[in-house]
């Protein structure tokens, strides 16, 4: 008898693959009738397109979701979003987990590659501590959203809260409220506080989560001193974050402060409150409080920036990282300085490490410069900028756009539908391929020569 030939996936195939599975099942729930509220079926492209959007927690959306969508459509988006923000391996280690079912080497593995974790150990206490932390957060989100959106809405401001919540938390950018996001709330500070503590609670990433909460209860006994103890991770991605926010918002504040389009006629406080707003929502989250397409020149730039840097790893954020992108300055003022080691933080940073980041940073430039390539291509009478704001965020899977997806032909959705699915699991595919990456200590090195750079 002829054996069967089993095919064995790599952790990288199988997170690829789940991502793709979750998205086709997304599109063709969205495709039925009793998705839409008008009772008629979408075209599948525009059902794939909101399944990407929603399970790549992006937030570009070709159909309104508040107009198009039904109840059964929206709840689909959200277990997509939800799915999306955690991964389907999470989702699915939890049931497991809830189930007293052990986890064998391959499924810890997942776990593993899924969060892009450097120890097997402890992973089934990282999974269950994530998702109820995740809930946690979105069920007091929700409630904070509540104060204002029951008020106006009725019992239908409890959904709304709920799914914005969970859209927020998971830096998806889609809400049920109105078709121009939440530009009808540039001024309440509510919703601008709420919908920002969300996005940088999950751009952190959970690692930090529980670094913070560690050091936190050492701090009562050791005072300030105490802060010292957190990882050099978490110190990146802290620091980086609110150095990030920090400076987009006096931009954003600064190159928007006569804008008449956007908040010249706004007091001090609205305007501050704006512009932290949009320094926030440009870390992959897409939520908008004015149209991106009134922003100044400068703006749009600066936000262009802030979306391909995205969030901080082992969280619901997209973009290359903080930490990605903070190692590399750092490995960039090593050279620059003539020192052979990368430090951040009086430490060394391996150099597996800064490889990493550089391949990462290289693989979503070059998803970038394609999908805006392409994207130029199908649509040639498009303004340059908003082809490029809405492949940035694709790419950093952010969903904030100059009101440009919409208008997307076939061709268009069918690149952007790429760029989103790529821009989500392609920098986290190729990290893995270099944690899994063979050394052959056998191996014959090859000759060094010296060449001229710069």
């Amino acid at each position: 008898m002829k054996k069967k030939t089993r095919i064995s996936l790599s952790t990288t195939q199988v997170i690829m693959l789940s991502f793709l599975l979750v998205i086709l099942a997304g599109g063709l729930l969205l495709s039925l009738p009793v998705s839409t509220q008008s009772g008629e079926a979408v075209s599948f492209t525009d059902a794939l397109f909101t399944a990407t959007t929603a399970t790549c927690v992006t937030g570009l959306v070709t159909l309104p979701t508040v107009s198009t969508w039904s109840i059964f459509g929206q709840a689909v988006i959200l277990l997509l979003i939800q799915i999306g923000g955690l991964g389907l391996i999470t989702v699915i280690s939890g049931f497991m987990i809830s189930m007293h079912k052990r986890f064998g080497i391959s499924g810890k593995m997942l776990v593993q590659d899924s969060f892009n974790l450097n120890t097997l150990s402890g992973l089934s206490d990282f999974v269950r501590r994530a998702i109820k932390g995740t809930l946690i957060v979105e069920c007091v989100g929700a409630l904070a959203y509540m104060t204002v959106f029951v008020p106006e809405f009725g019992a239908r401001g409890i959904w709304i809260s709920v799914f914005n919540s969970v859209s927020a938390f998971c830096n998806a950018g889609i809400d049920i409220i109105a078709e121009d996001s939440l530009c009808g709330y540039v001024t309440n500070p509510v919703i601008n506080l709420v919908t920002c503590l969300l996005i940088i609670l999950g751009g952190l990433g959970y690692v930090v989560w529980w670094d913070v909460i560690r050091v936190s209860s050492a701090v009562k006994k050791k005072g300030i001193k105490a802060l010292r103890e957190l990882t050099l991770h978490s110190k990146i991605a802290l620091s980086f974050t609110a150095l990030l926010i920090g400076a987009g918002a006096v931009g954003i504040f600064i190159f928007e402060y006569s804008n008449p389009l956007t908040v010249k006629d706004c007091s001090i406080y609205e305007k501050i409150q704006f512009a932290f707003f949009q320094s926030v929502t440009t870390r992959t989250a897409g939520f908008a409080t004015v149209p991106q397409e009134n922003l100044t020149n400068a703006s749009a730039v600066l936000s262009l920036l802030l979306m391909f840097i995205g969030g901080s790893p082992v969280g619901t954020a997209g973009g290359v990282k903080t930490v990605t992108v903070a190692v590399l300055i750092a490995a960039a003022a090593s050279a620059i300085k003539g020192r052979e080691q990368v430090n951040i933080f009086s430490r060394s940073i391996n150099p597996a490490s800064v490889r990493k980041a550089m391949g990462v940073t290289a693989m979503s430039f070059a998803i970038l410069f394609a999908s805006t390539v392409l994207l130029s291509a199908v649509t040639p009478d498009a303004h340059f900028a908003d082809v490029i704001y809405e492949t940035v965020s694709a790419t950093a899977t952010v969903g904030l756009t100059r009101g440009f997806t919409s208008s997307l032909d076939l061709w268009g959705k069918l690149i952007i539908i790429v760029t989103m699915y790529l821009g989500r699991v392609g920098p986290i595919s190729l990290a893995l391929a270099f944690r899994f990456r063979k050394i052959n200590r056998n191996a014959v090195k090859n000759p060094t020569e010296e060449i001229s750079v710069g």
